[in-house]
Order: C-alpha cells, then sequence, then structure tokens
C-alpha cells in the first residue's frame, strides 16, 4: 500500500485526467470530504482564471467630456479573456465532480460559486488607466462579468459628467430573439438610487457608455468574474 500512495500521488498532481480518480484519493490523504471538494473545484477554477488573466491587463483610452473609457475597449477585453477558456471541457471536468455520490449537489455548486467569486480579478489588474479621472462604462458586458457585491455605492455619472445617482446593484434582463422561448437570451443590467433617494433603472437596454462610475473608485474592486452559465447545468 505504501508504494501505491507512493506512486500514486504525483499522478494526481501531474495529470488533469486522473482528476476524477484523485478526488477519491484527497480523502485518504487527510482531508474532509467537503475539504476534498473545494480543493478540486478550486483546481479546475483557477486554472481557467489563470487562461483567462494571460494577456492583461488591456491597455484602454478615454473619450467625450466625461472621460469614460471607450467602450469598445472596454468590452473586446473582457470577452477575449472569457473567450481563452476552454469552456466545454471545464464544464465536463466540473460535471464530473457533480456526479460522484460522495458531494451533495447543492455543496458542489455553492463550490464552484465561491471559487468563481474568490478568484474575481480586480479592475486594476484588467484594463491599464492612465486617467484616474476617467468612468468605467457600465456596458452590459461590464455588468455580466461584474460581482453582485462590487460596485456597490460608487457614484454614478451620464455621459454628459453629471452625476445621476448612486450604484445600487445589477440584474438580469430577458429578452426574446425570435419567436420561440429557446431564443430569449438574458441581458446584464443596473440600477441605481437617484439623487432624491428613488430606485431608478436606464430606460434603454443597450448599455454601451451612457454611464459610468468612477475608475479612481472602481479599479481596486473586483471587476472580472467568470460566468457560471456554461458551468452549471440546470437539471
Amino acid at each position: 500500500m505504501k508504494n501505491y500512495l507512493r506512486y500514486a500521488v504525483p499522478a494526481c498532481i501531474s495529470s488533469a485526467v486522473l482528476l476524477y480518480v484523485c478526488a477519491g484519493f484527497s480523502v485518504y490523504a487527510g482531508q474532509s470530504p467537503s475539504e476534498a471538494l473545494r480543493a478540486e473545484v478550486d483546481l479546475l477554477v483557477s486554472a481557467a482564471y489563470e487562461l483567462a488573466d494571460e494577456k492583461l491587463p488591456c491597455k484602454v483610452k478615454t473619450r467625450g467630456k466625461a472621460k469614460m473609457l471607450k467602450w469598445e475597449d472596454v468590452d473586446k477585453c473582457l470577452h477575449k479573456a472569457n473567450e481563452r477558456i476552454d469552456w466545454e471541457e471545464l464544464a465536463r471536468k466540473l460535471d464530473l465532480i457533480l456526479e460522484d455520490k460522495r458531494f451533495q449537489r447543492v455543496d458542489v455548486i455553492s463550490a464552484i460559486e465561491s471559487s468563481l467569486s474568490a478568484h474575481a480579478v480586480p479592475y486594476e489588474k484588467v484594463f491599464r488607466v492612465k486617467n484616474m479621472e476617467a468612468l468605467l462604462p457600465l456596458t452590459n458586458s461590464v455588468l455580466k462579468f461584474l460581482p453582485p457585491e462590487s460596485l456597490m455605492g460608487l457614484p454614478v455619472y451620464d455621459k454628459s459628467g453629471e452625476r445621476v445617482g448612486t450604484f445600487s446593484g445589477k440584474y438580469a434582463y430577458d429578452r426574446s430573439g425570435g419567436l420561440t422561448m429557446a431564443n430569449s437570451f438574458s441581458i446584464s443590467h443596473f440600477q441605481y438610487t437617484d439623487l432624491k433617494g428613488r430606485m431608478q433603472a436606464p430606460t434603454t437596454k443597450l448599455l454601451l457608455d451612457s454611464f459610468g462610475v468612477p475608475w479612481k473608485g472602481a479599479r481596486s474592486q473586483p471587476g472580472f468574474r467568470l460566468p457560471s452559465d456554461e458551468l452549471v447545468p440546470k437539471r
């Protein structure tokens, strides 16, 4: 048995193919099932973030009176980072953990969500910005990758540079792209508390550079969080 352990441990470390086998071994190495679950999920999620982060930060410039970061550069940077991940392969490996009888499905999903949030990348490591007085545009893509707790309480400005309120969270706006439900999809949107204390949402659903928050307030906050939509099958 000792000889087996001596050769099995390096195999677990060096080969992603043996991840599922290693899952069973980790408990015997002194970890509880919950610790093993968190470690296995975190290993996969952290590797995905490493791929996404390879070409970050992206250099972005500003435009307009409000010195808004160019929304085209911001969106392109976020989507390129997201596309560097092999989502199908990552989902397949996480699905092996979901199928593991030792773990409750709700605990696996919780571990995935927790790990995705824990590794979220601060904006200052996503975008390279020279002008500290710039505004980060609240595009649909920025909101898609935004951790739920980020940017809360920051002032919101319109593209003219006028303050309209305070950032109060994001939400999903369901939209239909055809005649059937199969063509429906979600767009990330946001709400803000206006200067009179009323909750508001932008009237336009396509957000480009209509609104933004101060870069100097957003830069240290988690900004790029990988979405879980493609990782957690709804079944």
